[in-house]
């Protein structure tokens, strides 16, 4: 009787711990939210057509942002995917279902969707630029959409970061 009890103990515990949450998936959910916002600035007719929005899917996935790559890599929806399950974000966009639903849909195909994370942004309105390492300035300078092809000095790259921090309205150099 007590192994019985025990048993579903440990049941118990694994089905809990295998729960989806909208918040351990940040780049599923964050990814699908972009997504939608652009989906929902087109006509009715390409919000409805899960083929259309798989092309419009397929243009979002064209992207600079790494995870986001990699996302779009799991879920089939680029050129080099080897699966091609883009149906479990497309048909559920058709008609309107919520992005942490979908997400979790897709978690119980594959959690290690979820394993996708940003890296901490650096906030660059108080951080010494001149004291951060060659490899923390490209990482910025990557995170922000550019590079620096032909830099050889750190002073290069620290002046393509504080220009990015510029913009960003630091005022103090």
């Amino acid at each position: 009787m007590k192994i019985i009890q025990l048993l579903l103990l440990c049941c118990l515990s694994v089905l809990t711990t295998a729960k989806f949450k909208a918040e351990e998936c940040e780049v599923c959910v964050t990814f699908l939210s972009k997504f939608r916002t652009t989906l929902d600035g087109l006509d009715s007719s390409t919000q409805s057509d899960p083929k259309k929005i798989e092309t419009e899917l397929r243009k979002a996935c064209k992207t600079k942002q790494p995870k986001d790559e990699r996302f779009c890599w799991y879920i089939g929806a680029t050129e080099t995917s080897a699966a091609g399950s883009t149906h479990l974000v497309t048909k559920p966009m058709s008609f309107h279902k919520p992005v942490e639903k979908i997400c979790a849909e897709i978690y119980k195909k594959d959690p290690q969707i979820c394993d996708l994370k940003y890296e901490k942004q650096v906030d660059l309105k108080t951080v010494n630029i001149k004291k951060m390492k060659v490899k923390e300035l490209k990482k910025i300078l990557e995170q922000n959409g550019q590079d620096c092809k032909g830099c050889t000095e750190k002073s290069e790259y620290v002046k393509k970061v504080e220009a990015i921090a510029a913009a960003q309205g630091r005022t103090e150099l």
